[in-house]
């Protein structure tokens, strides 16, 4: 054969299978007073990912039997079940078991990230948070969507985030961060000190999050709803006031790399993207441009 000829049926073989293999599968989480398949929310970026990435796989996680039960699960079961319940899905999920990339809507961002941390296989390969609350809250949420439970959840979290059965019952008492008594903060919340490694140095933890390719973080400029809005980006009062914010850089957990985030921007892995909207909000357009295209295909 000659020797032109069969180069050019090589490459042709190889571009057409790369062509041809489907994206990576993606998997969603939404956020607090959200569910799975809301088409108004996670429903619409489940079709606009499928339009702009042909044979692509996207499972929008359910946590519960039902829709109900998946909007009641993001207010009153604890953080950490729902993790491990999503390791398990994603683990029985075959469709996932080469890898997948993982999109987390609000709370959810905190909450895939604890899966990446605590459960590796399969491997998440790009890690995509949409306004969460990676360095915790320190306001009164609002939930973003009409529901009976918020206006309680605000009463919660005034007088007692650090009860107990709050911190065991209520999911948002969970990533509550109080700078005024960090040392309470850490001793007494049940999900965000640990997967911050803010008590024990897991190291587990970092390993499994420097396996990521990208930890893409983005960040509302106009959020009426997270407070302080630099926690979707990693940063947070300083402590012992709540005036004050500081940059995930100038932070303690950077700087002693509690959870290796500093060794990941060394080697280009944090990504900080911002939208000139409140929480959640952003165009088809923007989010075709900078997510799917960048990470999903």
């Amino acid at each position: 054969m000659d020797v032109r000829l069969f180069v050019v049926l090589f490459l042709w073989y190889f571009s057409y299978d790369a062509l041809c293999t489907p994206p990576l599968p993606v998997v969603m989480w939404h956020g607090m007073g959200d569910c799975c398949c809301n088409p108004l929310s996670l429903g619409r970026i489940k079709t606009i990912i499928e339009n702009n990435a042909p044979g692509i796989y996207v499972n929008s996680l359910k946590i519960g039997s039902s829709i109900v039960e998946d909007i009641e699960n993001g207010f009153f079961l604890n953080a950490n079940k729902q993790v491990e319940e999503v390791c398990k899905q994603v683990a029985n999920d075959p469709e996932l078991k080469d890898g997948y990339n993982a999109l987390g809507f609000s709370q959810g961002g905190q909450f895939l990230r604890a899966v990446a941390q605590r459960c590796p296989s399969p491997p998440m390969l790009n890690l995509v948070t949409f306004g969460g609350q990676h360095q915790g809250i320190y306001g009164l949420p609002h939930c973003g969507y009409p529901n009976k439970w918020c206006n309680y959840i605000r009463e919660l979290l005034t007088y007692g985030a650090y009860w107990s059965w709050v911190q065991n019952d209520l999911v948002q008492a969970e990533y509550w961060h109080d700078p005024l008594n960090e040392e309470e903060y850490r001793n007494r919340s049940v999900f965000l000190a640990d997967v911050n490694n803010e008590r024990v140095k897991n190291k587990t933890y970092i390993k499994n999050l420097l396996k990521l390719k990208n930890f893409v973080m983005v960040k509302f400029n106009n959020d009426t709803i997270v407070e302080p809005v630099e926690t979707e980006w990693f940063g947070f009062y300083r402590p012992g006031q709540s005036t004050e914010v500081i940059t995930l850089q100038d932070s303690e957990l950077y700087v002693e790399d509690r959870l290796g985030l500093r060794q990941m921007d060394k080697l280009g892995k944090l990504r900080f993207l911002a939208v000139d909207g409140n929480h959640l909000q952003f165009s088809e357009d923007w989010f075709v441009e900078n997510i799917v295209d960048k990470y999903l295909k």
